[in-house]
């Protein structure tokens, strides 16, 4: 859309905007906070967009900083409160996200929580890349996060046994906010608030999670119904020490 000029601007007022909103909802027993989402572009730097040249690339690591340092400085600047580098198909992508967080994080002498989510594409349980949860987690505890999880591409259902495996190594929090079902013909979503909390509500209950929320196909009444059925479950506790690695 020709707006790469914009870029620090829409991020700025973005992070502005959301952080207005707060200040009209938080209490002092309910704080909220502006979570400043970075997504994976439309690039890889893990795959050849040629079919025909596998090795080409469209676009290079630098050039993902470069991109990832002026969204991040304006999430920062705006008031965001946390970093999310988010739906990660490509960990190298989001490795190049990381390493620009950390330069501004550098260069500004200040920091905020990072926050990690992958996107698990099919019920193979691969992100684009190729990587299993527990690869794709293994890959980037380097970073120690503040929190990883899964979202997008996947209904509740279907992300279970993804969310799972992600619970069992993370030594982190862990999040997750599924899509409302898989998508049907017409590209919309079906599943209802109260088919999404059935579903979501046993992962709570059973320690699975933190921090739960949606993604496509959801709307505030999914949220608060989300919301609710968190409130009736307990806190994941992350182990202390990372499980030993799967062989396979």
């Amino acid at each position: 859309y020709a707006l790469e000029p914009y870029v620090y601007e829409m991020n700025v007022a973005a992070a502005q905007l959301a952080r207005s909103v707060c200040l009209g909802f938080e209490t002092a027993e309910k704080p909220r906070a502006v979570v400043g989402a970075m997504g994976p572009t439309n690039r890889t730097l893990s795959l050849s967009p040629d079919v025909n040249d596998p090795g080409y690339r469209a676009v290079t690591f630098d050039q993902m900083v470069a991109a990832y340092t002026e969204q991040a400085n304006g999430l920062l600047d705006g008031g965001a409160e946390f970093l999310l580098v988010e739906t990660i198909f490509d960990t190298l992508v989001a490795k190049a996200a990381l390493y620009a967080i950390e330069e501004v994080f550098e260069a500004r002498g200040e920091r905020v929580p990072v926050m990690i989510s992958g996107t698990i594409t099919d019920r193979s349980g691969r992100t684009l890349s190729g990587q299993t949860v527990e690869a794709f987690w293994n890959s980037l505890a380097h970073v120690k996060p503040w929190s990883i999880g899964l979202n997008c591409a996947l209904g509740p259902k279907e992300m279970r046994p993804f969310l799972a495996e992600l619970s069992r190594v993370a030594t982190c929090k862990v999040s997750v906010y599924p899509t409302a079902g898989l998508p049907n013909a017409f590209g919309g979503y079906d599943e209802t608030p109260h088919d999404m909390c059935h579903v979501m509500g046993p992962w709570a209950e059973e320690g699975l999670v933190n921090i739960m929320g949606g993604c496509c196909g959801t709307t505030p009444d999914h949220i608060h119904h989300i919301a609710h059925a968190a409130s009736h479950g307990k806190p994941r506790v992350p182990p202390t020490i990372a499980p030993a690695l799967r062989l396979s």
